[in-house]
């Protein structure tokens, strides 16, 4: 089959097929699951779509999702949507593997996107190989760097060589910020280049929600937080921020679920605050937005994220930002112009940021403002045509 450099949607009459590998597709997982759904919506415009992903109790091994083909298979030690363990990452290799030969064999595809090097990268290593489609792999940053984990790869000899192998067999490398391509050089050192492209957001049909429907008061000024309650998030530095600000009408809303939710809940008995923090658990797509839309600030403390597409979601919605001066998000984030930026672990910091949105109402507005019009810069249909680019160039030189 031969891919001319014309529009995707139209190659003779043969559509451009893509495979893509992720663990994790929403309603699983976190950020890069919903980026690489807001990347299909835009493709399966004018291509084929397939995604070979984790089935999780209550969904289905196979369901057709505006146009995408989702495949599911099984995996074990999976107890939660929001999180898998490590056991479960490394059952999903050897049931897609065989499931990707099937699709393999099925049709062919032009090109397959792995996101995560570890683990989807050894499968879509392995199916590239066998089948000789182009493999373009997708760097999320957790995958290669997390400080929190004791297992993150980036600590281990075996690991390191495993991804290292991975990057230098894939037709292209892409990562979603320049912090997580210079993690990826720093502990890596591939022998490609490694090419940034942001996550894609995919702007969503807000409800115009009101905060009574909700069970919020109207006068209340609204914190939001939304991740998996994992210990790289460190949701407990904002628990302990808030602690030190007396102000009765200061909430947090704590958005998601994870095995550090227990804990966290604990905490904040402990401190007095529980009925100053709402743990929501898991929220659909359209309750998260609504939560978001009626809030006042979006707040991250978390110990490192390789770009966050939390923060294009309360972006959207016009809320300034307050999160750490290290990660992914330094690419679009900006102190005092849409966000307050703080050191990884002041807590101090945190709260003082804080304060200054609720009496600077000049600083608030501002950075309001320009988030609303920076997020543009990453709509889905912008970044998913930078890589059907590369797709379209991968292609062609596998003639």
């Amino acid at each position: 089959m031969s891919i001319e450099f014309v529009p995707v949607s139209i190659c003779g009459d043969i559509l451009l097929k893509i495979l893509i590998i992720n663990y994790e597709f929403p309603p699983l997982g976190g950020g890069g699951g919903v980026a690489t759904m807001d990347l299909a919506l835009e493709w399966v415009k004018t291509a084929r779509v397939d995604v070979l992903t984790s089935w999780f109790k209550g969904l289905p091994y196979y369901e057709q999702v505006n146009g995408i083909n989702v495949y599911r298979v099984p995996i074990f030690f999976r107890k939660s949507r929001d999180a898998a363990s490590f056991l479960s990452m490394l059952s999903y290799l050897p049931f897609g593997f065989f499931k990707g030969l099937r699709l393999c064999l099925k049709d062919r595809y032009d090109v397959i996107n792995t996101h995560f090097a570890v683990p989807s990268g050894p499968l879509g290593f392995a199916l590239g190989l066998i089948f000789r489609i182009p493999n373009v792999l997708s760097l999320h940053g957790g995958d290669i760097y997390d400080p929190s984990k004791r297992m993150s790869p980036h600590r281990s000899f075996f690991w390191r060589k495993v991804v290292r192998f991975i990057m230098n067999r894939a037709d292209r490398i892409i990562a979603q910020s320049s912090n997580t391509r210079d993690n990826a050089l720093k502990y890596y050192a591939p022998r490609k280049e490694v090419g940034i492209i942001p996550l894609a957001f995919h702007p969503p049909s807000l409800s115009g929600a009101k905060r009574a429907a909700l069970g919020l008061g109207k006068n209340e000024f609204l914190l939001i937080t939304i991740g998996r309650l994992i210990k790289r998030k460190a949701i407990d530095h904002m628990i302990r921020a808030l602690d030190t600000i007396p102000d009765a009408r200061l909430r947090l809303l704590v958005l998601g679920d994870g095995p550090e939710r227990e804990y966290l809940e604990s905490l904040a008995r402990e401190l007095g605050l529980d009925n100053r923090i709402v743990f929501t658990g898991y929220v659909t797509e359209q309750q998260k937005f609504d939560f978001i839309e009626v809030s006042n600030v979006f707040i991250s403390t978390s110990l490192h994220e390789g770009f966050g597409i939390v923060f294009m979601e309360a972006m959207y919605c016009g809320l300034p930002i307050i999160c750490s001066n290290h990660g992914g998000q330094v690419d679009f984030l900006e102190n005092e112009e849409n966000a307050l930026l703080v050191d990884v672990g002041d807590v101090g910091g945190y709260a003082r940021s804080i304060r200054r949105f609720i009496e600077d109402d000049g600083l608030y507005r501002r950075c309001s403002k320009n988030n609303r019009l920076k997020v543009k810069d990453f709509y889905a249909g912008t970044v998913a045509g930078r890589y059907t680019d590369i797709y379209r160039e991968v292609s062609y030189n596998r003639e």
